[in-house]
């Protein structure tokens, strides 16, 4: 499966369904050209996986609210839910043994997880 260019108006409807692994690149970034052949290549082992990349130059904006600060960046998203998210290229074998552990992912626990994070940060705190 190719990857999919996301732009702004793109990115919520793609990254809301399934999993989806987004590459946050730049063409002037060298570890960004290197990693690019390992996220293809996944890609096309990988036909449950949307794989995106989003070129920071071009969606600056996107980049901005993402808090993109540096590039590489890898992000992966299940049923809407950001799980993953680090700077730096990946090799082969980190990258499927990330793919597996987003696969095997129990979401009802991740979304407990995180409505339990709200619940604490909307609670008063103690002082």
């Amino acid at each position: 499966m190719a990857t999919v260019n996301l732009t702004l108006d793109a990115f919520a409807g793609v990254t809301q369904d399934g999993i989806v692994l987004v590459d946050w690149w730049a063409s002037w970034c060298g570890p960004c050209l290197r990693f690019a052949p390992v996220f293809e290549q996944a890609s096309d082992r990988h036909a449950d996986v949307v794989f995106a990349k989003v070129d920071t130059e071009a969606e600056q904006g996107l980049a901005a609210a993402a808090r993109i600060s540096s590039i590489p960046t890898l992000m992966a998203f299940r049923e809407g839910i950001l799980v993953f998210s680090q700077p730096g290229a990946l090799p082969p074998a980190a990258l499927e043994e990330l793919i597996g552990a987003v696969r095997g992912l129990d979401m009802d626990q991740v979304r407990r997880q995180i409505a339990e994070q709200h619940a604490e940060e909307g609670s008063p705190s103690s002082g």
